[in-house]
């Protein structure tokens, strides 16, 4: 490997949004770790696929709720590369229930929330005390612009707000080494997990779109890489929105929006 290359590590990258950010940043010159729980296969795809396209990358086993395993992980990382240089916080730890409030216990709604800040916390915990050492580094937490909403996804809503909310505290904390840490929230994308939702939600979200169609993995990914870009060096601590213009265009297209148009 080049070690000029920037080293990317990015968590639950054998599928969707992380397997596309992955392929995205390594054809932008950065050899990409890509972190996988059980799917070793997946994983070993992406980098195949990867370095069938010039690029670099290697899999990565850990559960990144697991702080012993990030400990093993990350010092890994740092001792065959001497840094990482960008931390992308993708991994969908807990699969969200989407039951009515009246449905959820409490058991099942605290595991989602834990489950979505202690894959963060350790990777940030463990990864931030190496870019402290080399004074730099981007961080980025895959959100979602539910933590704005209400309705069938409580336990997702909530847990995203909450990321966003450590976000922000650990920008705070990072600014003084030099890291800028920022969140990209996502809309609705077209992922194994959103797969087996109904036509009538995808067209209720392309209506509101536009591009008019659903954002696909890859157009997640090349939002993910401006943010890590060096051109957004200088905005940290922000919550930013990739929707497909969702929503201004969910407000235009009111009942009553043609009154103030």
């Amino acid at each position: 490997m080049n070690q000029s290359k920037r080293i990317a590590l990015i968590s639950g990258a054998g599928r969707n949004i992380g397997a596309a950010t992955a392929k995205e940043l390594a054809g932008r010159g950065y050899h990409v770790i890509v972190n996988y729980r059980s799917d070793a296969g997946a994983a070993a795809e992406v980098v195949t696929a990867i370095e069938a396209h010039g690029g670099t990358a290697e899999a990565a086993q850990a559960d990144v709720c697991v702080a012993d395993q990030v400990d093993a992980l990350v010092e890994r990382v740092r001792a065959d590369h001497g840094r990482i240089d960008l931390l992308i916080c993708n991994a969908n730890t807990v699969t969200p229930p989407f039951v009515p409030f009246s449905e959820l216990d409490f058991d099942t709604f605290a595991a989602k929330i834990n489950g979505e800040l202690a894959g963060s916390f350790f990777l940030t915990q463990r990864t931030l005390a190496v870019m402290r050492r080399q004074q730099s580094g981007r961080i980025i937490y895959i959100s979602s612009t539910a933590s704005d909403t209400i309705g069938m996804a409580m336990a997702h809503s909530v847990a995203k707000a909450a990321l966003n909310t450590f976000s922000r505290h650990i920008a705070g904390i990072a600014a003084q080494y030099g890291v800028t840490v920022n969140a990209v929230a996502f809309g609705a994308v077209h992922t194994d997990a959103t797969s087996n939702f109904s036509e009538s939600f995808w067209k209720y979200t392309t209506d509101r779109s536009v591009v008019a169609r659903r954002v696909q993995p890859e157009d997640a990914a090349r939002a993910v890489a401006l943010v890590a870009d060096d051109g957004f060096g200088f905005t940290s601590g922000q919550v930013i929105r990739v929707d497909g213009g969702f929503e201004v265009l969910d407000q235009q297209l009111h009942p009553l929006a043609d009154s103030f148009l």
